[in-house]
């Protein structure tokens, strides 16, 4: 339960950062603050401590009793209170560099991978297994299953694979399906959303990106 109050230092002093859900109500999070505070007493003399949370759940009567409290009992010097803000989910924004990982097997009918990043598949990707990647994928093989870039819905995600014939391919938020006429490629192709669409495109080193 330590991680309800978190105490940390800064050049500007000490904050205090309390999880108010996970507390009965605002006395049984004072008794544990004082509790927490009481083992290292002598490090906070004369300190300023800003104290982190969600500042709708102490009414303004319970903020002065815990200013009172650390300024009477602690010797704070200062006591400044601020609203919590709960920490943004990191996204992926890297599409033609940053987190790659890679894949050094065929993926087979039933398997299912899925990364946060660039996704590179050094094997075949068979009809029935599902890729998906934030950034691109590259598969040096066969790409015959399903595959899905720019997952959370990058539009600016690409596929490339040495033999381009997904049962299903998706880009951002577009869909397309394999043509009926099921015709090998014989060279690499990149897919990539153009003016609203996905195309396929020949891999052309000195033209593509």
């Amino acid at each position: 339960m330590e991680d309800r109050i978190l105490i940390k230092g800064n050049r500007e002093g000490l904050v205090t950062v309390i999880d108010m859900d996970k507390f009965r109500n605002f006395d049984d999070m004072l008794e544990a603050l004082v509790e927490k505070l009481s083992r290292g007493r002598r490090f906070y003399k004369g300190s300023t401590l800003k104290i982190t949370t969600e500042l709708k759940r102490i009414n303004e009567r319970d903020a002065v009793r815990l200013r009172n409290v650390l300024l009477r009992d602690f010797d704070i010097k200062e006591c400044i209170f601020e609203e919590y803000e709960e920490p943004k989910p990191k996204t992926f924004t890297g599409i033609y560099e940053g987190r790659t990982k890679f894949v050094r097997k065929t993926i087979r009918s039933g398997q299912r991978i899925e990364y946060p990043g660039n996704l590179v598949i050094i094997g075949d990707v068979n009809p029935g297994s599902e890729i998906q990647a934030a950034g691109n994928v590259i598969v040096l093989g066969n790409l015959k299953g399903y595959v899905r870039a720019g997952m959370g819905g990058d539009s600016r995600a690409f596929v490339a694979a040495f033999s381009l014939q997904p049962e299903i391919l998706q880009i951002g938020t577009l869909v397309t399906r394999a043509p009926e006429d099921n015709e090998k490629p014989q060279f690499p192709e990149v897919a990539k959303i153009k003016d609203g669409s996905i195309i396929v495109e020949p891999y052309l080193p000195n033209k593509f990106l």
